[in-house]
Parts: C-alpha cells; sequence; structure tokens
C-alpha cells in the first residue's frame, strides 16, 4: 500500500508540477510534429530536455544508448520507416562529433532528422568551459541548417522550424544547439504558443511538378519500346509509393527497385524485374529514374549501349529541383510531389501518342504498350533465370558456409510484414540481392554514404516503429565491432531483434581487391570465429555460433523464437567475394 501511494505520489508530482525551462519548451515543440521517443546519450549540458520529456503530457519515450552515434542512427531510422521526424538529443562537445558520421549519413539519405545539441553557456563563451566548441560551424555543409539559439523565449520556435525544415521537400537533417543558460533558464508558464506551423508544415506538399516536364516524360514514354522505372528511397520517404506502384501497373512498365524503392511492387510482382537489372539497364532505350540520385548504384546515369543497344534516354525526377542531376545530359526532369508526379504521369502517357505506336489490345482491352508483347517478357525470363541458376548456391552443402545458403534459410523465415537491416560489406551485398521485401517500407541499409555501424541503432528504432514485425539485423562481422556494444541498449529497453553475423574473419572488401591489386593484403584481416554471439549473451540477450550449414535453419528458428536480442554468429568462407559490378568510384 505503501509503494503504491508512493508511486501515485510520484505521478502526481509529474503531472502537477509540469516542467517550465528552455527544455520543456524544446519538448512541446517536438511533440507537436509527431516526435513520441528521443534517442540520446546521458550529458549534463542536456538535462532539461530529460526533465521536459519525462514532465510532457504525455510523457516522451527515452532511449539512452552507448554511443551517441546509435543514438542518431536511431532517430534516422524512425524517419525512415515512420515517415516523421526522428529526434536525437546529444550533449556539447564530444556528444556532437560522435554522431557526425550518423548526420552525414542522414544528409546523403534524405532522411528527416532533427539533432538537438546541449552548448556550453554563452557567459563563460570563450573561457574554455567543458566541452566548449562551436557545433554549427562544424555541421554546415551536411544539414540543411544548423544554428545555436541563445534566448529561452526563442527555443520553443527554433525547435519547432527545425521539424519544419527537416520535414520538407528535400528532407535532411537539421541540427540545433542550445546554449546552457537559456536550455536551463525558466519559461513562462502555461501552455506553448501556437507557432503557426500547421499550415506551414503542409506548405511544400503544393510543390507540384511542372506539367510541361512531366508531358514531356510521357512523350519520350510514348516512344520508347524498351523502357525501364526506377523507384528509389524518396518515393517511399515523400509517401508516394502507392501511386508508384499504380502508375507503374497502369503503364505495365518493368521496375528496378533501388533503396527503399524497394518492396514498393512486392517481391514476386509481374513488373518487378531487379533480378533482370544487367539486362533491363543495359538495354533499355528509356531509363525514368524516380526518387533516387544517378549516383554510382546506378552507374552515374549511363544507361544502354549493351549488346549492340544504343545509349538510353534518362528521364530523372525527384521531390525538389536541387537533386536533379546536372553531371550528365538529361532527354527530360521532373521536380517536386512524387505522389502528383505519378498521377500526372498515367494520366499523360497513352500508347499511340504523337506518333508512337501501339502493339494491338490488352486483355482488358485498352491498347497495349509496345513493351508488353517483347520487352517486358523478355525481362521476366532474364528474372527467372537468374533466380534458377542462383537455387544451387541458396541451398549450398559447402563447409565453410557459402554465404548465400544463409540467405536460403533466411527468407523462408521472413514474415509479410518484417524489417530487414543490412549493415556490412560483402555479407550484406548479398542480402540486397536476396532479400526482396514483400511490403513498402520492409528494408533499412546505411545507403550511398556506405557508412558501417548503423546497424544497431536502426535495429532499435525498428523495434520501436513496428512492435508486431520481426525485426532482423544482418551483420557483417568488421560492421560489429562498430557498435554491437549497443546490444545493451537493446537489453536495457527490451527490444527483441534477431541478428546474424556474417563471420568471415576478414574485411571482404578490402582484402580481395587489395590482393587483385597488389597481390598481397594488410590491415584487411580480423579474428577468425570471434565469438560475437557471446557478447551479446554477455549482455543480456543470447546467441550462439554456428559452422554447419544443416544448422542455420535451427539457429533462426531459435532466434525468432527467445523474444530477446539474440545473435546467431555464422562462420562463413574466407574466400568467397561478392560479384560487384561497381566499386563506387
Amino acid at each position: 500500500m505503501g509503494a503504491g501511494r508512493g508511486g501515485d505520489r510520484e505521478q502526481s508530482m509529474t503531472s502537477e508540477q509540469p516542467a517550465s525551462h528552455g527544455g520543456a519548451r524544446a519538448v512541446a515543440a517536438a511533440q507537436r510534429h509527431g516526435a513520441e521517443t528521443m534517442f540520446t546519450l546521458s550529458g549534463g549540458h542536456v538535462f532539461p530536455l530529460y526533465d521536459g520529456a519525462v514532465k510532457a503530457d504525455p510523457p516522451m519515450r527515452i532511449v539512452d544508448v552507448r554511443h551517441e552515434q546509435t543514438a542518431v542512427f536511431a532517430a534516422e531510422a524512425t524517419a525512415r520507416l515512420s515517415l516523421t521526424p526522428g529526434l536525437a538529443v546529444l550533449t556539447a562537445g564530444p556528444g556532437v562529433t560522435n554522431g557526425v558520421s550518423a548526420i552525414t549519413s542522414a544528409h546523403f539519405n534524405g532522411s528527416s532528422l532533427v539533432v538537438l545539441g546541449g552548448r556550453a553557456p554563452d557567459y563563460r563563451w570563450g573561457s574554455g568551459s567543458l566541452q566548449e566548441i562551436d557545433h554549427p560551424a562544424l555541421l554546415q555543409t551536411i544539414t540543411k541548417r544548423a544554428w545555436t539559439e541563445h534566448q529561452t523565449a526563442r527555443i520553443g520556435p527554433a525547435v519547432d522550424e527545425a521539424f519544419r525544415l527537416a520535414g520538407a521537400r528535400h528532407r535532411g537533417p537539421v541540427f540545433l544547439d542550445v546554449s546552457l543558460e537559456a536550455l536551463f533558464g525558466p519559461a513562462e508558464a502555461g501552455p506553448a504558443a501556437d507557432w503557426g506551423t500547421a499550415g506551414r508544415d503542409r506548405e511544400d506538399q503544393q510543390e507540384l511538378p511542372d506539367p510541361a516536364a512531366v508531358d514531356a516524360i510521357a512523350g519520350l514514354l510514348a516512344q520508347a519500346r524498351q523502357p525501364v522505372l526506377v523507384l528509389g528511397s524518396d518515393v517511399w520517404l515523400d509517401g508516394a509509393h502507392q501511386e508508384a506502384r499504380a502508375a507503374a501497373e497502369e503503364l505495365r512498365l518493368p521496375v528496378i527497385a533501388n533503396g527503399q524503392g524497394r518492396g514498393i511492387l512486392p517481391a514476386a510482382h509481374e513488373l518487378l524485374v531487379s533480378r533482370a537489372r544487367p539486362v533491363a539497364l543495359g538495354q533499355a532505350d528509356l531509363v525514368i529514374v524516380v526518387g533516387t540520385p544517378l549516383d554510382f548504384r546506378l552507374g552515374y546515369g549511363e544507361f544502354g549501349g549493351k549488346n549492340g543497344a544504343p545509349p538510353a534516354q534518362v528521364a530523372h525526377v525527384a521531390d525538389a529541383p536541387a537533386q536533379i542531376a546536372s553531371h550528365r545530359e538529361l532527354a527530360a526532369a521532373a521536380a517536386g510531389d512524387l505522389t502528383a508526379f505519378f498521377r500526372q504521369l498515367a494520366g499523360a502517357a497513352r500508347p499511340g501518342r504523337a506518333g508512337g505506336t501501339t502493339a494491338g489490345t490488352a486483355a482488358s482491352g485498352r491498347a497495349a504498350w509496345p513493351w508488353e508483347t517483347d520487352w517486358l517478357p523478355r525481362l521476366q525470363a532474364a528474372s527467372r533465370q537468374a533466380i534458377a541458376a542462383d537455387a544451387p548456391l541458396l541451398a549450398s552443402e559447402a563447409e565453410p558456409i557459402h554465404p548465400m545458403r544463409i540467405y536460403g534459410e533466411l527468407t523462408r523465415l521472413l514474415d509479410a510484414d518484417a524489417v530487414v537491416i543490412g549493415d556490412g560489406g560483402d555479407f550484406v551485398s548479398y542480402a540486397g540481392k536476396y532479400i526482396e521485401p514483400r511490403r513498402p517500407g520492409g528494408w533499412l541499409d546505411p545507403g550511398p554514404y556506405g557508412c558501417l555501424g548503423t546497424g544497431l541503432g536502426y535495429a532499435i528504432a525498428a523495434r520501436i516503429a513496428r512492435p508486431s514485425a520481426q525485426v532482423v539485423l544482418l551483420l557483417g562481422d568488421g560492421a560489429a565491432g562498430f557498435s554491437l556494444m549497443d546490444a545493451d541498449t537493446l537489453v536495457r529497453h527490451r527490444l527483441p531483434v534477431v541478428m546474424i553475423c556474417g563471420n568471415n574473419g576478414i574485411w571482404g572488401l578490402e582484402k580481395h581487391p587489395m590482393q587483385a591489386l597488389y597481390g598481397y593484403d594488410v590491415a584487411a584481416d580480423l579474428q577468425p570465429e570471434c565469438r560475437y554471439d557471446e557478447v551479446v549473451a554477455a549482455l543480456g540477450g543470447a546467441g550462439e555460433l554456428v559452422r554447419r550449414p544443416a544448422d542455420i535453419g535451427p539457429a533462426l528458428r531459435r532466434a525468432f523464437d527467445s523474444g530477446v536480442p539474440y545473435l546467431v554468429n555464422i562462420v562463413t568462407d574466407p574466400k568467397i567475394s561478392y560479384p560487384r559490378a561497381t566499386t563506387g568510384v
């Protein structure tokens, strides 16, 4: 009875005595934009933000981690999964600098991320206070905006502005730090002011693509015979996934998925030809790329020209004009709301337009597109052939274990709503090829910046964002060294995740190329059969080591059934390297 009354008294104090300082104003502003979780590593400069979170109504969940990079990666993944800005709180000095690589990843991924930082006091500035450094100067090139707030009364509007900027096209990270006296300083009692964000949050949604630009792309499509539609991460992040699928199905376009565009067309969809990627992108006459840059992952936008085919025309579509490629000539381009783009394209494109040809009548009675009779069936056949060719290795009995056998076992156990996360080099490259999501928003990888160490932060966020789904983290053994200590965070916050470590004892992306270049390698070996599973067990989770192919499936089933953070540590053959088509340079 006494304990119960004590708990009631503590709750009563929390509800009757709300925080009234700068931190409370920051939390209130973040909640207005849908932020529900604060990812952080404890630091005194940001105590008012914690106090504001605890005493908010409703309270904001605080997830404390073991390294600041994990806090930022978790906030970034929250944005990529929930389509609302994620929130990370970093203490001053090394707290902020420890998060720089993760902020940079969010910059390259176009993730709507807000990072609030602590800061040394203004009244001591220049005197050498603890962790005194001008953070915005470090972060300007990798954020949409980085600035300092010095006044308590302005903290709420500043945080509101940070969230508005982060969520506006083209999305990206925003950094705001607050001087110590402003964050700790008293704020006026009463509810937070209405900063008028309701309309501004949606103003960028009115940025419709130029109809003439969309019409130009539709005209190119009417003349094409071998088109391909590439769907990238921004299609998902812009909330255009349903319209993208509808347009692809209406236009009967062969589709290749890139990044978080994966799952927009579910695995085994008749138009999904990602497994025929070399043929599709090498022999296409028109490639329409939507929601992803023309970077190394897409051969810098150089398509066609294979097996006697002429170079392909390229149309680039992005959510904002600044994202349109400038390094190569484009046949057409459009920028703006991607939902509107797909609707406009489906309405403007039609067989036989402007002198284009038709291929008779489809089964539905509509005029058929010319690519439906030859090009699309050819890509579908190439996809089936590639899948059939991979079947033996996906069931390989080789010892040491071939990495593909792991994916042969895993794909049979994944639910439709599973979230699969890749953090690694060669081992995760296999995942990108063989794990095909059945729903949008079911895949996370580091993105084009290629930063290792994303995995644990992404997994933490995925378990919170999708509490009933399977969450699977695929780790290379090199990547495991960056963030595995945050298995402790999974344990403390009761976040069960299945971790699969492909343990070949080397830096595979470096060892094999260095041997090819110089005939030897150096600084490319790790500890053979290192017991990463025992690390997770020592932190309060569980795990096991697997050396035989036949043991993979049972180990994975035990992991899924365990209800705890569980690492399946699978020893793989170090002699096998992923057959990479690009080096990224």
